[in-house]
C-alpha cells in the first residue's frame, strides 16, 4: 500500500491529530543511502516527523527544511520537506550501527546525541526570505525534539512520535508517527486524559505492522467515533535535482575551475546528497557550460 498522512479533528474541535505510514519513503531513503541500523532510524524517525511537521504548519506552495545536529556518530541530519508530501534527505555518516534491544531498536538517542541543535528553515513564498528558528535538541530521540521545538518556536503544545523499525538485514520493517496538537478551549483534565492514553499506546511500529492504515494509531488514542478525518495526503521521497540544475551550478562557478574540469579530468560527475543520483558532464557539456559562465562574468562587468 502506498504511503499517506492523516489530519483529523476531534468532533469536540479540542485536538488536532496527524498520523502517517511512510514505510515505503524511509525505505527508499535508506536503500539510496545504503544506510545501517542506526543511521536508518535515525534518518527515519526525522524524515516522518518532518512530513507531519511540515502537514501542520506550511501551506500549499512552501516548503521546509531541517537540520539535526546532536555531535553522535550518525553526524548532520538533512531533510528537506513541502506542504504536498514530498520529502527528501541524508545522514552525514550514513553506516553507524549500534546495538538494538529485544524489539531489534536501536538507542537513537545515543546515535544522534544531543549537544547540538535543531533547526527549522521555512520557505515560505519566493519574495521573502527564508526564516530560520533554532533549538537545542531535547533528547536526540527526534520525537522529543519535534515536539520541544513545536513549543519554543512556534508555541503548539504538541505530542509528538515517531517510530522506525529496521529489519536485521537493514530493510525497512515499519516506519511512523503521530503529531497531537491542543487546541484553545481544551481544560487540563482533557489533556492529561489524552497523555494517559499516548502512554498506554502500543508501539507505533507495532500498530503499522499488524495493520499498516495509520488510522489505527490516532483511533487508539481518542476512539474513531470520537474523530473528523479531514484529509488523506499521499507522502513520497522525491527529490527535485536534475542534470540541468546541477548545469546551472557548474555555470556558476569561475571560468578557471569548469577549464581545469575540461583540460585535465575531461569531464565531470556530480552526485546529489539527497538521492544519490548521479550526473555526468561530458568535455561537450563543460564548454557549453563554459560559454555560460564567461559571459556571466562579462555581464557582471559590465
Amino acid at each position: 500500500m502506498k504511503d499517506y498522512l492523516l489530519k483529523a479533528i476531534t468532533k469536540d474541535g479540542l485536538f488536532r491529530a496527524y498520523a502517517i505510514n511512510a514505510t515505503n519513503t524511509v525505505a527508499e531513503a535508506q536503500k539510496r543511502h545504503q544506510t545501517t541500523n542506526a543511521s536508518s532510524s535515525a534518518l527515519g524517525r526525522t524524515i516522518v516527523a518532518s512530513l507531519m511537521l511540515s502537514a501542520s504548519i506550511l501551506e500549499a506552495g512552501q516548503s521546509m527544511t531541517i537540520r539535526i545536529y546532536g555531535k553522535g556518530p550518525v553526524g548532520l541530519i538533512l531533510v528537506d520537506a513541502n506542504a504536498n508530501g514530498d520529502v527528501k534527505g541524508f545522514v552525514q555518516n550514513p553506516q553507524v550501527e549500534l546495538p538494538t534491544n529485544d524489539a531489534n531498536e536501536v538507542d537513537v538517542g545515543k546515535a544522534v546525541g544531543k549537544d547540538g541543535f535543531m533547526q527549522v528553515i521555512k520557505n515560505l513564498s519566493s519574495d521573502r526570505q527564508p526564516y530560520t528558528s533554532n533549538v537545542h535538541l531535547a533528547s536526540g530521540q527526534i520525537g522529543d525534539d519535534f515536539t520541544y521545538y513545536l513549543k519554543q518556536s512556534e508555541q503548539i503544545p504538541s505530542a509528538l512520535d515517531v517510530s522506525v523499525l529496521v529489519n536485521a538485514n537493514d530493510t525497512i520493517g515499519a516506519a511512523g508517527g503521530y503529531l497531537i496538537q491542543k487546541m484553545p478551549g481544551a481544560t487540563d483534565k482533557q489533556v492529561a486524559k489524552v497523555e494517559q492514553r499516548i502512554k498506554k499506546a502500543p508501539k507505533i511500529t507495532q500498530l503499522l505492522s499488524e495493520d499498516d492504515q495509520p488510522e489505527k494509531v490516532i483511533d487508539y488514542v481518542f476512539g474513531r467515533e470520537n474523530l473528523n478525518y479531514l484529509q488523506k495526503m499521499p507522502v513520497q521521497f522525491k527529490c527535485s535535482c536534475s542534470k540541468k540544475n546541477f548545469g546551472r551550478d557548474i555555470a556558476g562557478l569561475n571560468p578557471k575551475q569548469i577549464k581545469t574540469m575540461i583540460d585535465q579530468d575531461h569531464g565531470a560527475s556530480v552526485v546529489c546528497s539527497f538521492c544519490g543520483n548521479r550526473y555526468k558532464y561530458s568535455e561537450d557539456d563543460l564548454k557549453d557550460l563554459l560559454v555560460l559562465s564567461e559571459n556571466r562574468i562579462k555581464k557582471n562587468n559590465r
